[in-house]
């Protein structure tokens, strides 16, 4: 449990939906942790000390010195940490089999599906080098979809899986974006609602603010550093 928490966890981080994730699980669960700033514009997800454990590339990553058997653990991919995490404290991930299951099936509908593809209307829409106008109306009307698929989820519910849990912590980062994808809000009331009730919740306030300094307001505005987060490679 997070009381016999004695070493912060050391979280790879920038301040993203994806970063956000970890960062309200953390809050949430209340256990102490360091931010480890990977700046995706300057190529830091490339260096080789950073790739030793997190292997795609990818932020957000963490090491728990405080791992099983008491021995240190690296896990990436942002789905994969919520779930390590939520067995670790006993929270916010359910034990019982059908609870657990529940959630699962949301946690991925939103790695496989919520995120990807509101990236990628995000990057068609606002970071794309020319308007391709057919990969603007592609995404643009998939995002609407999953929104709708949210939105019938949310019927009746507070939360996505009923309590409370990482299913909710890993969507909504990509969902307070909904305006910058192209979506008008009104269209899905229980999404709209559940946003509210979301960013309402203190620890969610914290983790969302981890790291707000260290982002460009103004955005990715280079092409250097467009290159590097979208390229394969550091420039």
């Amino acid at each position: 449990m997070s009381a016999s928490q004695t070493q912060p966890i050391e979280l790879y981080y920038w301040p993203t939906p994806n970063g956000f994730k970890i960062t309200i699980m953390l809050e949430e669960c209340g256990l102490p942790y360091t931010i480890v700033p990977v700046n995706i514009g300057k190529g830091d997800q490339f260096k080789p000390e950073f790739l030793a454990f997190s292997p795609n590339n990818r932020m957000p990553a963490i090491i728990d010195p405080e791992g099983p058997d008491g021995k240190p653990i690296t896990v990436f991919e942002s789905g994969a940490i919520l779930q390590y995490l939520g067995r670790k404290t006993g929270q916010f991930y359910p034990a019982d089999e059908r609870g657990r299951v529940a959630v699962e099936e949301w946690l991925f509908w939103q790695m496989g599906g919520f995120g990807p593809m509101l990236g990628q209307t995000h990057h068609f829409r606002l970071y794309a080098p020319e308007q391709i106008p057919y990969a603007v109306e592609r995404y643009t009307n998939e995002a609407n979809r999953l929104y709708g698929v949210l939105n019938r989820r949310l019927e009746g519910r507070d939360y996505i899986c009923g309590a409370y849990s990482i299913a909710d912590m890993a969507c909504i980062g990509w969902a307070r974006g909904w305006e910058r994808q192209g979506q008008d809000i009104k269209q899905f009331p229980n999404v709209a609602r559940w946003l509210e009730t979301m960013q309402a919740r203190p620890a969610v306030q914290r983790g969302i603010a981890v790291g707000a300094e260290l982002r460009n307001p103004a955005g990715i505005s280079t092409p250097e550093e467009k290159a590097v987060l979208f390229g394969q490679k550091a420039r």
